[in-house]
């Protein structure tokens, strides 16, 4: 017997992204073909072998950031802003204003029907949180001395530092300040992370473990250990090329990724729940996937993991190939990725009546790690409410080794239905589905 699963719609968005902090700056920026990629100023200029970069400039950390709050909720934010790492106020900050966009707030929803369901990247520590230990621990010729660690300098550091970098914060915090005590997880899975968060999130009210729950990651590529990483192991784009037209997913001459920084959040909610009280509707959520593919060692095959995804996805949503309006494509703009990718949606999409058109919305902001699967999922529930899908910027010159209809022209209309497509340089793919209302 087939178990008869609940409708899941989406009351709220919220979004930090290079384009604004809010979805009205951000779709007039896709709508503008406005890119936000600039010159990099999140380290001192010279420190990396990188000029550009996406920078999420409006969000400061600040209490306003955070959106409406009441008195005690502003309170507590507030208070522990301390406690938390850029990406964990980044990722409260669109929680609560999501909560707010789907007129929320505490008192107006059952605490233990109430969940989360956040993602986000590894976390790292600042070097400024141990310089002044270092420092104490210095030798007169100036050589780091281990054994003096332990007595002078682990005394200073604070002793909430590991509370800032938990991947586990943004859901605890978000939990605390709203009081939900409904189910909650935290997830880990880099830029692949978002769709699943939203999958278990779908999946929670689904089947009826929930009413409500917010859905979502917060990540960056531009904390300096991490850039180091990049650096050393992944493509990034040519630095001689004007910032806004870095990032060129599909096209012929791509030649990396520009890294970036954002995070964005959902409510999701049962429909007769929704209904009962009102809310608005932005679309629902028919399913999500994911996948994992590794060859010999551990080589990633991204391809695959992405058509086991996108055909479990259709599979689960009920759906044809057909009835997909538009693919919001990963679009990394490297060589390797873009082509498993392009190749993978081919494989999947090919007996469609038409060419399933697709964009990539990394072409305005770049790679936001954990957080761009989600700020992509936005941007195409944008689409299909204003009936249009943005182009993908820079796409010039079409790759043979790319088989997919990209779209390079305003006003194309997005269809009834979106396909969110992430996957991770490890291998690990998600897709998910949202359908117009």
């Amino acid at each position: 017997m087939t178990e008869k699963l609940r409708e899941v719609v989406i009351t709220g968005m919220a979004l930090v992204s290079p384009l604004g902090d809010s979805l009205e700056t951000f779709w007039q920026a896709l709508a503008a073909g406005r890119s936000g990629v600039g010159r990099l100023t999140a380290v001192p200029d010279g420190t990396f072998p990188l000029s550009i970069a996406a920078e999420a400039h409006q969000f400061r950390g600040d209490i306003e950031d955070f959106g409406p709050l009441a008195k005690e909720q502003k309170k507590a934010i507030r208070k522990g802003l301390k406690v938390m790492c850029r990406e964990c106020q980044m990722g409260v900050a669109v929680a609560q204003k999501a909560l707010s966009h789907a007129a929320l707030a505490p008192g107006d929803f059952a605490p233990e029907r109430t969940g989360v369901a956040f993602g986000s990247d590894y976390m790292l520590t600042l070097a400024d949180d141990f310089t002044e230990g270092v420092v104490q621990c210095l030798t007169d010729d100036g050589q780091f001395d281990a054994t003096r660690w332990p007595v002078d300098g682990l005394p200073k550091m604070s002793p909430l530092w590991l509370l800032k970098y938990l991947p586990n914060m943004p859901a605890s915090h978000i939990a605390i300040y709203n009081d939900l005590r409904g189910p909650n997880n935290s997830l880990t899975l880099r830029e692949a992370v978002a769709n699943v968060a939203v999958g278990e999130a779908y999946q929670a009210i689904a089947r009826d473990r929930a009413e409500v729950m917010i859905a979502g990651a917060t990540g960056t590529r531009l904390h300096p250990m991490k850039m180091i990483h990049v650096i050393q192991n992944e493509e990034l784009a040519r630095g001689d090329l004007p910032p806004d037209k870095a990032c060129r997913p599909f096209d012929l001459n791509r030649s990396g990724m520009v890294l970036g920084e954002g995070a964005g959040a959902l409510v999701l909610e049962e429909q007769s729940h929704a209904r009962r009280r009102g809310a608005a509707v932005f679309g629902k959520v028919l399913g999500a996937a994911s996948s994992a593919s590794v060859g010999p060692k551990l080589v990633a095959r991204r391809g695959e993991a992405i058509a086991t995804a996108l055909q479990t996805v259709l599979k689960s949503s009920g759906l044809t190939a057909d009835q997909i309006g538009h693919i919001q494509a990963h679009g990394l703009a490297t060589r390797q990725s873009d082509q498993e990718e392009a190749q993978a949606i081919w494989r999947v999409f090919r007996e469609r009546s038409q060419a399933v058109p697709v964009t990539a919305a990394k072409s305005y902001f770049g790679n936001l790690g954990a957080g761009s699967g989600i700020v992509e999922l936005i941007a195409g529930i944008l689409s299909l409410h204003h009936q249009t899908l943005f182009p993908v910027l820079n796409f010039e010159t079409p790759d043979p080794e790319c088989p997919i209809r990209v779209v390079v022209d305003r006003g194309q209309p997005p269809g009834d239905s979106l396909l969110n497509v992430s996957v991770t340089p490890q291998g690990q793919a998600s897709a998910a589905i949202v359908q117009a209302v």
